[in-house]
């Protein structure tokens, strides 16, 4: 049972200072204890810009301008991910006393709070005052005033603050180059030699997802079957890391050589599935898989729990490729054939493959998102495969990314 409590009464209580910033990095609530520590009142700073509010003081040392707050908050705001400042020097405007500054040094946490569509949407800000403790750091200069323990107890503060702040940077910077060699893994297994010979009219996109290391599960590919025959597949395999992304790879490698010795799509999965049991991690994958054939224009599908691919028309006119659907790879404990359909298409069609992370959302019925995407789609049926990718993306809010990996095929027939 979820306890009924009045947030807001509860951070107006709470002795550390508060404060929750927009992404306008605008003031919308602040409480009694920021209030006490800045000397200010509720009218002074809520519905106001932070740093219109609380200005920079102009003649603080360079090193200790007000650079390193906004980089923080800009942070938050880009990464999505809580941000530390420990002993920061950020001076307030001195009570009547216009143009005079007051040192200040804080300690500070920026935590991001998402909204709905899993941006974020609010900053909630902890400063901790610790002027105090910094000054402390001259306890020489006022034996008189401080005793041995208020003196170890500075020092030690100090060293394990700047300690902290250097790990948190030695963090942020191991993190950066864990996404590189993320983002350089994902691109060396998805790479389908094939594509050079449809640059024209195929378009692939792949994002990784904004709150992992990047090393996701979704996969795509493209295999020439001369011909006049090709075929393209897109798949998931559930969860993020290493394991995903290494189980991903086995996949999409055993469907691309399946389906260059058994080209229907069906009999494809069908290999891929019996596969699928054998490796761990892989039971849920989806999966589907189609064949385009160029001399009769028909299009020949299997889906293994997958959403639907959409054929779109020139007139803007969209088709669901849902006649073939079946359970995931690995979920039946025994082999049974799956379905396959066809669709013939008409030149100028496109037809837009793609994972869940492109249309489903937090809380949200799927078919939600199919109509968003398919109205999407509708809007823009005259672009260029690689203008179409953009646009969709876009028109989606998914252009940064998303909370899951996106792969994405869009193949103009």
């Amino acid at each position: 049972m979820t306890a009924d409590i009045d947030f807001t009464a509860f951070f107006e209580v709470t002795p550390s200072p508060y404060l929750v910033l927009d992404t306008d990095l605008v003031i919308r609530y602040i409480n009694l204890a920021y209030l006490q520590t800045t000397g200010r009142t509720r009218d002074d700073l809520i519905g106001k810009y932070f740093f219109d509010a609380l200005p920079e003081n102009p003649d603080a040392p360079d090193e200790h301008s007000g650079h390193n707050l906004k980089t923080s908050l800009r942070r938050v705001l880009d990464t999505g991910k809580p941000d530390t400042l420990v002993l920061q020097r950020y001076d307030i405007p001195a009570p009547n006393l216009p143009g005079r500054f007051e040192e200040r040094w804080w300690s500070e946490i920026h935590t991001p709070l998402p909204g709905q569509d899993g941006a974020v949407k609010w900053i909630v800000q902890r400063a901790e005052d610790v002027t105090a403790f910094v000054r402390s750091r001259r306890v020489r200069e006022l034996t008189e005033e401080f005793t041995d323990r208020e003196k170890g107890m500075a020092a030690e503060l100090y060293v394990r603050a700047r300690e902290l702040h250097r790990l948190n940077q030695e963090l942020r910077q191991a993190h950066a180059r864990e996404r590189q060699i993320a983002i350089a893994l994902q691109e060396a297994m998805l790479q389908a030699p094939d594509l050079i010979q449809h640059l024209d009219n195929i378009a692939v996109r792949y994002l990784p997802a904004t709150k992992t290391l990047n090393v996701c599960g979704d996969w795509y590919d493209v295999v020439d079957l001369p011909p006049d025959r090709y075929a393209a597949a897109v798949g998931d395999v559930v969860g993020h890391g290493l394991q995903a992304a290494a189980v991903m790879g086995m996949l999409r490698s055993a469907l691309s050589a399946a389906i260059r010795a058994i080209p229907s799509p069906a009999q494809a999965l069908e290999v891929l599935g019996l596969y699928a049991r054998s490796v761990e991690g892989a039971t849920a994958a989806t999966a589907v898989k189609v064949l385009i054939d160029t001399r009769s224009r028909l299009i020949i599908y299997s889906n293994a729990g997958h959403p639907p691919p959409v054929l779109l028309h020139p007139d803007g006119t969209c088709e669901l490729l849902d006649q073939a659907t079946d359970p995931p790879l690995g979920a039946r404990p025994y082999h049974v054939p799956r379905p396959q359909a066809g669709l013939p298409y008409t030149r100028g069609d496109t037809l837009v493959l793609y994972t869940d992370g492109l249309i489903e959302r937090r809380d949200e019925d799927i078919d939600a998102g199919l109509a968003r995407l398919t109205k999407a789609l509708a809007q823009n049926s005259t672009l260029a495969p690689d203008q179409l990718a953009d646009t969709l993306l876009a028109s989606l809010n998914l252009a940064g990314g998303a909370p899951d990996d996106i792969a994405l095929i869009i193949i103009r027939l």
